[in-house]
């Protein structure tokens, strides 16, 4: 598949199949959020935490239901896989941004690779708060859970829509 067509093809997945990734899957996906492009290159200032045990995905899911107040919520929709991205505490607003677009390689390359995904964001702030479950996903001292994506197998597979420049609005200054 080449770049334009994942792009094209790349949407928010909230149905999943019940069966895990490969590892082989993970860790392109892994390499490609490692591809992503990161302020000044300070790789440092990120970590990302693979979560897989259902356990623990059931009691961040139940988080985000709790916070978004409607308990027939369920912001991880049973997706088998959350890549949590943690970044500095010290600088919040940078590491939003990195993770934001290491994120974003990651859901182009699952598309590529026929993986479902989707950005997680507001239950990713529902935990940023249990330090119960921060510490239950490895989030090391001095940093913070900035932004998430899922991963698995879509019910559905997502169809190449067409790209257009209609959505965002597009200022010139020549």
């Amino acid at each position: 598949m080449k770049t334009k067509e994942a792009v094209a093809r790349r949407c928010s997945c909230r149905a999943y199949k019940p069966y895990q990734i490969s590892e082989k899957e993970l860790n392109i996906v892994l390499q490609c959020g490692n591809a992503a492009p990161v302020g000044m290159g300070k790789f440092e200032t990120l970590k990302f935490t693979v979560i897989q045990n259902r356990e623990l995905l059931d009691k961040i899911d139940a988080e985000g239901s709790k916070f978004f107040g409607d308990p027939n919520v369920h912001p991880l929709y049973g997706a088998p896989t959350l890549i949590l991205v943690s970044g500095k505490a010290d600088d919040v607003e940078l590491s939003m941004c990195n993770a934001s677009c290491v994120v974003e390689n990651m859901a182009i390359t699952a598309t590529d690779i026929g993986l479902g995904s989707c950005y997680i964001r507001g239950n990713i702030k529902a935990i940023t708060y249990n330090k119960e479950l921060c510490e239950a996903m490895k989030v090391p001292e001095g940093f913070v859970p900035c932004a998430g994506i899922i991963l698995g197998y879509p019910v559905k597979e997502p169809e190449e829509r067409e790209l257009t420049m209609d959505k965002i609005q597009v200022e010139y200054v020549r």
